[in-house]
């Protein structure tokens, strides 16, 4: 816009050196919160107003690695699988290492956001009855498949075709998720040992441990909600309904014509709807009964190891699955605000020909973090790295 040309090598060392300050920055900051007693972490800092509704989410992304490694340690660094990577709704398989042709340079970014919101308390649940769109058999199927990332049918291989929609005017429901006021992130490349106190520190430093309503919302992913219990146990822990529905589709259309299927996806998603999670799983348990346990070796499309999933997968997650209540408390109930977020770090920080090393990608996710949050913090930090500036060059000594 100033009409100057900037080489793209001074850009790089620019996102570096200030990218590893605010790394620096944000890692005192998580240290000075730490070493606080823990009723004051779990309080509101001085000068600081608490929320009325207050939402932690997290997720993982995904970037890849690339540090060199010394001559002879490559065929060890190259068969390594990559670490920490998960997914609560589908479990590919990898290739065995010895077979392992490139290296796998794909490691997982962790994202939190932390998002203020507005909405009312209600007396009655103020969306008893479920939305159109999670009971469309014609989009359903595309959305329980993108989910769990399953396969298209092969060539040749039709699918039963969806029972057709009822006659009639489309059904008004008159609910929506509480509003989003404003919007925070984390993230790191760091282990999720290291994330939790980031998360704890932001969500602290912005009073959410004083908002009246305060909730926690992730997919089923075990380090979700391990990261719930060590730091945001009194926040209300709500799993995201899409995660469930998709399990609830999958597990009642398996090993079922598409259209009897579909039937009973629709009773029970119903249920998970209104929060009677309890009647799915006893439906399920007697389908598993029918089916059989599924043997060790079953593939995952298998309708056994299907209802297999979905009753584990509801049976540990019940408690975190009742909806009803959370909207009349006028809580979210999906994680697609930090879903969205990570394609946000991803536009940046991944592509099949983009790598990182491990410092840089530290700091440009704290960069990415500072870009995205609505209290602008590089402004801030602007101001402060200004009034440190002594007017004098900082020279370092040649070694």
């Amino acid at each position: 816009m100033a009409e100057l040309d900037v080489d793209d090598k001074q850009v790089r060392r620019l996102c570096k050196a200030m990218g590893d300050e605010r790394v620096a920055e944000r890692d005192a900051a998580v240290a000075a919160y730490q070493a606080q007693p823990l009723t004051e972490r779990k309080g509101v800092p001085e000068g600081v107003q608490a929320p009325a509704v207050a939402a932690v989410e997290v997720d993982g992304g995904r970037l890849q690695i690339f540090e060199r490694v010394p001559r002879g340690e490559e065929a060890t660094a190259a068969h390594e699988p990559p670490e920490e990577i998960q997914d609560d709704v589908a479990v590919p398989e990898l290739e065995p290492a010895a077979k392992a042709k490139k290296p796998m340079h794909w490691r997982e970014d962790k994202v939190g956001l932390l998002l203020t919101m507005t909405s009312e308390r209600q007396a009655t649940d103020p969306c008893p009855e479920i939305p159109p769109s999670f009971v469309n058999p014609q989009w359903i199927p595309e959305l329980a498949k993108e989910m769990s990332k399953r396969a298209p049918p092969k060539e040749g291989e039709k699918a039963d075709p969806p029972p057709p929609r009822a006659e009639g005017p489309e059904e008004k429901v008159e609910w929506e998720s509480p509003e989003v006021v404003t919007k925070h992130l984390v993230a790191t490349r760091r282990s999720w040992l290291d994330f939790g106190p980031m998360v704890a520190a932001r969500a602290w430093s912005l009073g959410f441990f004083g908002a009246a309503r305060r909730a926690f919302v992730g997919d089923g992913a075990e380090n979700n909600w391990t990261l719930w219990r060590h730091h945001f146990s009194s926040f209300v822990p709500i799993l995201d309904f899409i995660h469930a529905l998709t399990y609830v589709f999958h597990s009642a259309v398996a090993g079922r014509p598409f259209a009897e299927g579909w039937l009973v996806y629709e009773r029970w998603i119903r249920w998970v709807w209104t929060g009677e999670v309890e009647q799915v799983i006893a439906e399920l348990a007697l389908r598993q009964a029918e089916l059989g346990t599924p043997a060790a070796d079953a593939k995952e499309t298998s309708p056994a190891k299907l209802v297999s999933r979905a009753l584990g997968y509801l049976q540990n997650h019940k408690d975190r699955m009742r909806y009803a209540e959370y909207r009349r408390e006028g809580l979210p109930i999906v994680s697609s605000y930090v879903e969205s977020a990570v394609k946000q770090f991803n536009q940046r920080v991944k592509g099949t020909e983009k790598f990182w090393r491990e410092a840089g990608a530290e700091e440009m996710l704290q960069l990415r973090a500072d870009y995205l949050s609505d209290d602008e913090p590089m402004d801030h930090f602007w101001q402060r790295r200004q009034a440190r500036e002594s007017g004098q060059a900082r020279y370092r000594a040649v070694a």
